[in-house]
Formats: C-alpha cells, sequence, structure tokens
C-alpha cells in the first residue's frame, strides 16, 4: 500500500507525526552565536502548523565553520538555548532536527576571524582571502569536533542529527573533483574523496548509538564543472548505505559557494541579494563573473525529482524528496514513487501552517511564488516578504 504523507512514520528510533519535513533554510535570527525568542518562534510556526520535522540550521561544530560570525556553534555554552527551543517544538507535537556541519570553503573567514578551510587550497569569493587546504591534524580536529556536537545535541534532546554532506561545504569539498586536487588519501578517486564523509558518519553514529535519528544532506547534482554528478552522488549514497550508518538521505543539490541557484529555481533577485551583501561582495557582484554568479533556472515542481529517481532505484534506504514541494498531489505522487518523507523550504517559510491546511483539504497547494527575495533576508531575519498582517509568519 502507498502510505499516505500525513501517516505516522518511523525515521531509525524516532517516531513522527506525518512524512513533511520543514528543511534546514538558515534562520537568521541568532545575532550573537545564541538561540532567541525569534529562532525559537520560527520553528513553533511550522510545529503548530502540522509539520512532522522541523530542521534548525544551521549548527555548526567548529568556530570556523560558521559561513559567518553570527551562526551558533554547538557547544556546553549553547546547549542551555537549544534545549529551550526542543522544548518548544515538542510540546507542539513535532520533532526537531538539528542540521550539523562544518562549512569549509562557504565559510567567511573574514566574519568569523578564523581562516577557513577546505579540501584544496582555494580563494575565497565571500572573505576575499585565501581558504587553507585542511590537514591530517583539522580533519582529526573536525572529527571529533563532530562528535562533541553530536553529543550536546543529544543532551539538548534534539530527535534528529542531518549531517551536512552538501552545497560545497567541508563534506561536499572533499567529494567534488574539482574542489578537491589533493594527492594524498584524501582526493583521487571517489572512495577516497568520501573518507571524510564516511569517516564522519562512523564516529557520530559510535557516539549517539540509537538515542537519535542520524540522517544526511547529499547533491543528486552540484550543478557545476568539476562538481559532484548524479553518476558520483549515487554512487556516494550507496557506499552511505553499505556503511550502515544512517536512517535517512535527504536529496538536495547545488552549491552555495558555485552555483546556489541551481538548488532554489525560480526568479533570481540580484538586486536585493547585491544590497544585502558586504561592500567588498557587493562590488564582486558587479562584475561580469559576479553577475554570473547567481545563474537563472525556471522554476518546476519537485525539480529534483528525475535525479531523485536515480537514488531511488539504486537504494533501499529511507530518502526525503526535496525542490520545489508545493502541491498536495506532488507529496501522493513522491509516496507512490518511493520517496519515504517530503521536505518543504520556500512553501512553508511562506505558510507555516501549509501542512495542517493541505490535510484538512483547505487547499491544494501552497502559495509561495518562488521568486526567492527570501534569500537576501537571512542577514536580517529570514521571511517571506510577501507576508501581509494577520498571517502567522513572524517579520523581524
Amino acid at each position: 500500500m502507498i502510505p499516505s504523507v500525513f501517516s505516522p512514520v518511523d525515521l531509525g528510533p524516532v517516531r513522527l507525526r506525518n512524512r513533511t519535513v520543514k528543511a534546514a533554510t538558515f534562520e537568521g535570527r541568532t545575532p550573537y552565536g545564541e538561540v532567541t525568542d525569534e529562532l525559537v518562534d520560527y520553528h513553533l510556526a511550522p510545529a503548530r502548523g502540522g509539520i512532522g520535522l522541523t530542521t534548525v540550521a544551521y549548527l555548526s561544530v567548529a568556530p570556523e565553520g560558521r559561513t559567518h560570525a553570527e551562526q551558533i556553534v554547538v557547544s556546553p555554552r549553547t546547549r542551555a538555548g537549544l534545549s529551550r527551543l526542543t522544548a518548544a517544538v515538542h510540546a507542539e507535537g513535532a520533532a526537531a532536527a538539528a542540521q550539523v556541519g562544518h562549512a569549509g570553503p562557504v565559510a567567511n573567514g573574514r566574519s568569523n576571524g578564523v581562516r577557513a578551510i577546505s579540501a584544496s587550497a582555494m580563494p575565497s569569493p565571500l572573505s576575499m582571502q585565501m581558504i587553507a587546504a585542511a590537514s591530517e591534524k583539522d580533519l582529526t580536529r573536525v572529527t571529533r569536533a563532530y562528535v562533541d556536537a553530536a553529543r550536546v545535541l543529544v543532551a539538548a534532546r534534539f530527535d534528529v542529527l542531518e549531517l551536512h554532506m552538501a552545497h560545497s561545504y567541508l563534506i561536499s569539498s572533499f567529494l567534488a573533483p574539482g574542489l578537491n586536487r589533493r594527492k594524498d588519501r584524501w582526493g583521487g578517486p571517489l572512495e577516497r574523496r568520501a573518507r571524510l564523509a564516511r569517516q564522519v558518519a562512523r564516529a557520530v553514529r559510535e557516539e549517539v548509538g540509537d538515542a537519535v535519528a542520524l540522517t544526511a544532506k547529499v547533491s543528486v547534482s552540484d550543478g557545476f564543472r568539476g562538481g559532484v554528478t548524479t553518476d558520483e552522488g549515487v554512487a556516494f549514497a550507496r557506499l552511505l548505505e553499505a556503511d550502515g550508518h544512517l536512517d535517512a538521505l535527504q536529496l538536495s543539490g547545488g552549491s552555495s559557494l558555485m552555483n546556489p541557484m541551481y538548488l532554489f529555481r525560480g526568479e533570481t533577485p540580484v538586486a536585493e541579494f547585491a544590497a544585502a551583501m558586504p561592500t567588498v561582495v557587493r562590488w564582486g557582484m558587479r562584475t561580469p563573473v559576479g553577475r554570473s554568479f547567481l545563474k537563472r533556472y525556471a522554476f518546476e515542481e519537485a525539480y529534483f525529482k528525475e535525479k531523485a529517481m536515480r537514488f531511488r532505484q539504486e537504494l533501499s534506504m529511507p530518502l526525503m524528496l526535496l525542490g520545489g514541494i508545493n502541491r498536495l498531489d506532488t507529496m501522493e505522487q513522491a509516496m507512490a514513487d518511493g520517496f519515504d518523507f517530503v521536505a518543504m523550504g520556500r512553501a512553508v517559510l511562506r505558510e507555516p501552517d501549509l501542512v495542517n491546511r493541505l490535510q484538512a483539504g483547505v487547499v491544494q497547494e501552497g502559495i509561495c511564488t518562488h521568486c526567492n527575495r527570501c534569500m537576501p533576508t537571512i542577514y536580517t531575519g529570514t521571511r517571506c516578504v510577501e507576508w501581509s498582517p494577520g498571517e502567522a509568519i513572524p517579520v523581524v
């Protein structure tokens, strides 16, 4: 039987009230790197709106792993605030996931005050500094930092930990042959480029056991020359499945560093994005190279589905379909196609109560227009700019 998207489901050791996931989208509500009332409210809205699992983004394992200085570094110091957030989400009947990772070359070293690291040395378009190639010592330290962060997040009562292995973040930079030019045991064939991802997944699973579900965000395609292709993405996912450390994979795509619009699709708010960026980046975006950074991709419903079907055909483990999911019939078809969960970002940002309304039969689809003008608001509190008084979307 094809399950209903609104039916309860087990994700590893965790029981979810339905199969909908609020995907991790940076909230822009931690100006001092601490949980705030605004961050709690941001996740309370979809929790009250019927979502099964809401994902807190982006929780860094190390200071240099933040994309910029305002993000939370998971530590005993930030545990109390994170516990307050999960308690609030649980009180509404939803589960809470923590997206945990290291930004690698997507980190702004100038903002963080700590030099960014990547698979190989490269210039940073964000900080206009050089990014250092991660040393053996760095990789040992980062792996240990994932374990330490996982311990704190379990204590903070998160239900799910999502390991970020996509979007050109640190683990993803090792996977992409164009970003990983190493000649040592961390570079070359896919099995070596996947070493860090597999090492982190194993170490975190050994730490958390069955206390929480452990998932990973992986790429169906990075969307740039030298990035992870769909063929390599499937091969990488098969390695993760064979290792047996993960309870599910969330299928994403694109690169925050090289091609962010490959993930978002729809309109490209170049002027708004440039206005929100630091001065040095703003000037860079006026160059021909900068203008080509935000490419244009027409929006279509469930735009990653064709590539995601390759993963579904090759894997037996649970999969989460992401990418432009707005309609009930899309969700139902995802279940029919064998996906176990559907993940939504912008649709739930626009309407935090969308799941409740879909389940009640009040509507058949969301009203997000994919104008993507929410993207530049991550620096001032991520929100839908089409919000109007009376809707349950907080504006900061």
